[in-house]
């Protein structure tokens, strides 16, 4: 009798695909690809600002450091320096009062800010500079002759910073741990103690970036006292153009005026941010 062979199947695991090899991704080459091509576009076009007459740089070097402009480069100054250094006093005042217990200074405080945030600056500025118009007397003083264009604009510019500076300070002392005010009291002190001593020099980090940019914008926007006859960087600048008919070359000297003012500015409001951060992980 013969034997049968019975073929049992294979348990073994079929082999596998070999692994498919996927090609190393060079993200760092694309980005720098990239960042060369920006550069070199700007390049050009650096280049062919420089190379256009048209842009009659000749002139832009005759006026540059002229001393109308440079007299209204430092009214410009001044001006912002004044707006913003009053700008956060009342803005100050007005927080502490936003962030009082009192609901009476609390709404003071919130429709100061409402009305001013709410208003174009250039609408205040022609207000307060007719208000001979609208109140020929107040208190029986004239108010015909009594505001002139400087004053109207340190007024409506101190007025209207007021309010923004006013939410950043208020968001600047939210920005302070509660435990530290709760601390500060059982120590004994004050209420102003406690503002002046913990709680500002703390909000200080939350603070100053958003000032630096009010900084920053109050120093361009003072551009816009020009429409009430204020001699300041673009007025003086005007009044040039419109006797010498070369407007491109006089806004190109305000322009790199504003330019090289606001680069120090940030630079500045860089190691200002830097050192308030001291003993943060985010110090730079």
């Amino acid at each position: 009798m013969s034997a049968t062979l019975v073929k049992t199947p294979s348990t073994a695991p079929p082999a596998e695909p070999p692994p498919r090899i996927v090609p190393a991704r060079r993200a760092g080459q694309w980005t720098a690809a990239g960042l060369v091509l920006v550069l070199v576009l700007l390049g050009l076009g650096l280049v062919s600002v420089v190379r256009n007459k048209a842009f009659q740089w000749d002139v832009v070097a005759e006026y540059f450091t002229s001393a109308s402009v440079l007299r209204g480069l430092g009214l410009t100054l001044w001006l912002t320096a004044l707006v913003m250094a009053l700008g956060f006093v009342l803005g100050t005042l007005l927080a502490v009062l936003r962030l009082s217990a009192n609901p009476v200074l609390r709404a003071v405080s919130w429709g100061y800010v409402w009305f001013f945030r709410s208003t174009p600056i250039l609408v205040q500025l022609l207000f307060w500079f007719n208000i001979g118009a609208l109140y020929p007397q107040i208190l029986g003083v004239s108010t015909v002759n009594l505001l002139g264009p400087v004053s109207v604009a340190v007024i409506g510019l101190t007025l209207h910073e007021a309010a923004y500076a006013a939410e950043v300070v208020r968001g600047g002392i939210l920005s302070v741990d509660r435990g530290q005010l709760e601390a500060a009291q059982s120590l004994g002190l004050g209420r102003w103690r406690r503002l002046s001593r913990i709680v500002l020099p703390q909000a200080m980090r939350a603070i100053v970036p958003p000032a630096g940019n009010m900084l920053i914008g109050t120093l361009k926007g003072t551009s816009i006292v020009s429409v009430i006859a204020v001699q300041d960087l673009l007025y003086s600048t005007q009044l040039v153009y419109h006797r010498t008919y070369e407007v491109i070359p006089l806004l190109l000297v305000a322009t790199l005026w504003y330019v090289a003012v606001t680069s120090v500015l940030s630079l500045g409001q860089y190691y200002v941010e830097r050192h308030y951060a001291r003993g943060t992980a985010g110090a730079r």
